[in-house]
């Protein structure tokens, strides 16, 4: 697998010398390696801020003195290298679908494809989720939480301020059930284990549990997260020696990696916000990872 471009942030202060010059055109000249066409895309992705402000006009005039932030990465290496509505609708019809698991007037429980941005982001304000759920649904729509690009599985959004108030404050007190199928490198030798590792200073527990020993040297394993901090059962599972198979930032390539994150949101639990009752959805390991785990079968159980 290619590894997707790294997110990198350039920040500069327009000089006196750019006052008056087209966005793309001081982009061009002051980050590296950004032709001005590529300035363009970057800009109608939404991947550039002025004064703190997301920019959508190439041909905005810039004033000297202004904060330019440009944010590169993964979006503009995936983006179709034009801009405007037609390109934006290309770029659209590339992404993989979703499917809406459950919605009523209050939440909208969605299994999101791998491939595809639960929210916005820094580089791209564009193609993700919550933006194509917004348009399908019509009305109000909040993200309450998310899932990485290459995670698939189960994820709520709120469809009014206050189920997205009750989810958010949920969230924040664990009281929202989220479990995960991952499958992790090597043969794990513990049946179950608590993973209680700070992430960026902030506590981080999650619970472990092995389902399936597979060869050669790969372990079927349930995580249900105590707490959600990004990249938490990614982080964890290096922690203990064995990342997450299809890791590209926490692991190492495997001649047995799968066609992707083998990381799957399988069960999301929660008090509905609106009729206090407890609410559950399940959804089973796509096809993708599905397919490769039969193909690992196949080969016998790991010693």
């Amino acid at each position: 697998m290619t590894a997707p471009l790294a997110h990198q942030r350039f920040r500069f202060v327009a000089l006196p010398e750019d006052q008056g010059k087209r966005l793309d055109q001081v982009l061009a000249a002051r980050v590296p390696d950004l032709s001005r066409r590529k300035a363009r895309v970057l800009v109608d992705l939404g991947g550039v801020f002025v004064d703190g402000a997301r920019v959508k006009v190439a041909g905005r005039a810039v004033r000297a003195g202004q904060t330019i932030i440009a944010h590169l990465g993964g979006a503009l290496e995936r983006a179709t290298k034009e801009v405007g509505a037609s390109a934006r609708a290309r770029d659209e019809a590339q992404l993989p679908p979703f499917r809406v698991v459950f919605q009523d007037d209050d939440i909208a429980v969605i299994d999101k494809p791998a491939g595809l941005v639960t929210a916005p982001t820094p580089e791209s304000d564009r193609g993700n989720l919550a933006d194509l759920l917004r348009r399908a649904l019509g009305g109000e729509l909040f993200v309450v939480h998310r899932l990485d690009l290459e995670t698939s599985g189960l994820v709520v959004f709120a469809r009014t301020a206050e189920a997205n108030r009750i989810l958010s404050e949920r969230i924040r007190e664990h009281a929202v059930e989220r479990t995960y199928l991952a499958v992790l490198a090597g043969t794990v030798d513990w049946e179950e284990r608590t993973i209680d590792e700070p992430i960026a200073g902030r506590r981080a527990v999650s619970h472990a549990s092995v389902l399936e020993r597979l060869a050669p040297g790969a372990t079927l394993t349930r995580f249900r997260l105590e707490t959600g901090r990004t990249h938490q059962i990614r982080i964890h599972a290096r922690h203990v020696g064995h990342p997450v198979l299809g890791d590209r930032k926490y692991g190492k390539p495997s001649p047995i990696d799968p066609p992707r994150l083998s990381l799957h949101a399988t069960r999301l639990g929660f008090v509905h916000p609106r009729s206090g009752e407890p609410v559950a959805f399940d959804s089973p390991l796509p096809e993708d990872l599905a397919t490769w785990l039969d193909a690992l079968r196949a080969r016998g159980p790991s010693c």
